[in-house]
């Protein structure tokens, strides 16, 4: 991380747009980030209106040799292939995601979707899929009103966290502002670690 030509990806998937914490807090994480490094590139995406969901035309061009793809399957798969564009050209990913219903927003389950490219973001072997996104840094930033990140029904900090890894994302830092309808102190705290962590 001491690129000074370093490219920040923040991805914000609240559906909300003001009093959101996660924003927040991504934003102070950002802010602080471009403190460390000046020359730093930010390319913000806001999934928050929600992302195509895969079909079988989309499926059917993904899994075409790109040498044999047609017009039609290239433009099926332009918005995936900007996504993954992104995301290969970042050396440190923010994503901002708060807890629906015990899982992430079904926007970031979309870009998630759109992101996992065989031959692009990971490959098979004979041992298994292996991630083609090495040497990144992330920092997921999860809310939640009362599930508590990390116990049995968070099902959104340990999938992010696996799905990071299988396209090769393992340095993956967790700041949890959870629980904050039991306790709201806990936004308090997320946020002097958001800034401790990026001092």
């Amino acid at each position: 991380m001491s690129s000074p030509s370093k490219t920040i990806l923040q991805i914000d998937a609240s559906a909300r747009k003001s009093g959101s914490v996660t924003r927040e807090l991504s934003g102070k994480l950002v802010e602080r980030l471009q403190h460390r490094y000046p020359e730093a590139k930010v390319v913000s995406r806001d999934i928050s209106q929600g992302l195509p969901f895969l079909d079988e035309d989309w499926i059917g061009a993904s899994f075409t040799d790109p040498e044999q793809r047609s017009e039609t399957q290239r433009k099926t798969l332009a918005l995936s292939d900007t996504l993954v564009a992104e995301l290969k050209a970042a050396d440190t990913i923010v994503i901002g995601t708060p807890i629906y219903n015990f899982s992430i927003p079904a926007a970031l389950k979309a870009w998630v979707d759109l992101i996992a490219r065989a031959r692009e973001t990971f490959k098979y072997t004979e041992d298994g899929p292996v991630g083609l996104l090495e040497d990144k840094k992330a920092y997921v930033i999860v809310a939640s009103g009362g599930t508590k990140v990390g116990s049995d029904i968070d099902y959104a900090a340990t999938y992010l966290k696996h799905v990071l890894g299988f396209v090769g994302i393992t340095d993956v830092s967790f700041i949890a502002a959870d629980q904050l309808m039991v306790d709201p102190s806990r936004r308090d705290a997320a946020l002097t670690r958001t800034l401790e962590i990026a001092a």
